[in-house]
């Protein structure tokens, strides 16, 4: 029997830059956004994230797309 693939909602994920660590390592926090359309563009949730980062008291480390779905068997 075929998958078929149902995409889900996406989560956009800030990884902040905290601070350091007495042996010199980056300490890393994220923070999600749950429930971004899965037709969003990868543009589009860049840009978005480049905003909301602008507004968090810690740098910017990285930004991550995570995409959900649903594997149904027809």
């Amino acid at each position: 029997m075929a998958v078929t693939k149902v995409p889900g909602n996406s989560v956009l994920r800030l990884v902040l830059h905290v601070g350091d660590s007495e042996s010199g390592s980056p300490i890393l926090r994220s923070k999600s956004l749950n429930n971004v359309k899965s037709a969003a563009l990868d543009q589009d949730i860049f840009d978005v994230a480049g905003a909301l980062a602008a507004l968090q008291d810690y740098e910017l480390n990285g930004i991550t797309r995570v995409d959900n779905a649903a594997l149904i068997q027809a």
